[in-house]
């Protein structure tokens, strides 16, 4: 995979398919550019090319101290953006990723055909920045690997645990051995405690689709309910799922997406 270098750090990106039309991903906390596994090969197969990259602090990406911010891994977002030449792409970010795109749209608007902020808010809140605290915490007693299995405790629902025992497992072995170090995680966990863009968001004006996991306990549908209020213009939508609904039903969150994306090509503007 290629390698860039911009505001200060290496930059692992990879481009995926040739179609007219392009997908930007943007990943979220402690994961690297594979968590879009299940949407790539379905976006791939709908015709668009898929620019997907590693965030500072995980995968083959830098791990610089932090803290980090959005308004630091948005940079890095337009960094590789301007590296591939984007114009008139889809942007889609997922949970942290969606935090990091709302200030990547805010900053960067121009060029942006469509933006997706799945599972994701404009603010923690309460609730969230006291889950926060605590992987913060525990990841400076335990780990990273423990804190990560603790939150697939929360990413997936009741009826997972229940029926799909083999890809649990699989799941949970990922996160026993992740490698990201303690300093990168704390660093990228900054940026989901100190993200606040309930001021600005009103000023967006590009087509924005809200989506979020109708069982979400981790960010919960309701904050992501209140950045689709933020948005003027915005859709809404709820695909079957919790937090990791993108992997606990891939076809149906793809299927949102997908339909979102083929409402806003160029040719239908």
């Amino acid at each position: 995979m290629p390698t860039l270098t911009a505001n200060g750090i290496d930059i692992n990106y990879r481009v995926e398919g040739d179609g007219a039309e392009t997908v930007f991903l943007i990943n979220g906390l402690a994961d690297d550019l594979e968590t879009w596994g299940y949407q790539v090969p379905a976006l791939l197969a709908a015709g668009y090319r898929v620019v997907s990259f590693d965030n500072r602090g995980i995968g083959a990406t830098s791990k610089p101290v932090g803290p980090y911010s959005t308004e630091q891994l948005a940079a890095d977002a337009k960094a590789v953006a301007n590296e591939v030449g984007l114009d008139n792409f889809h942007v889609m970010g997922v949970s942290m990723g969606g935090m990091i795109a709302q200030r990547f749209a805010l900053a960067y608007p121009s060029g942006i055909q469509s933006l997706t902020l799945a599972c994701t808010y404009a603010a923690p809140g309460p609730f969230c920045s006291r889950m926060f605290a605590m992987w913060a915490d525990a990841a400076q007693v335990l780990g990273v690997p423990f804190v990560m299995r603790d939150v697939t405790l929360w990413a997936f629902t009741l009826d997972f645990f229940r029926t799909r025992e083999e890809e649990l497992k699989e799941f949970e072995t990922g996160m026993r051995y992740m490698d990201q170090p303690v300093h990168a995680y704390l660093a990228q966990l900054a940026v989901i405690q100190n993200h606040d863009e309930t001021a600005e968001l009103g000023s967006l004006a590009m087509p924005t689709l809200v989506l979020a996991g109708e069982e979400d306990i981790l960010i919960p549908t309701a904050l992501s309910h209140d950045l689709h209020e933020l948005i003027p213009g915005s859709s809404w939508l709820t695909t079957p799922g919790g937090h990791g609904c993108m992997w606990e039903h891939p076809d149906e969150f793809n299927s949102a997406f997908i339909g979102f994306l083929r409402e806003n090509e160029r040719i239908h503007s």
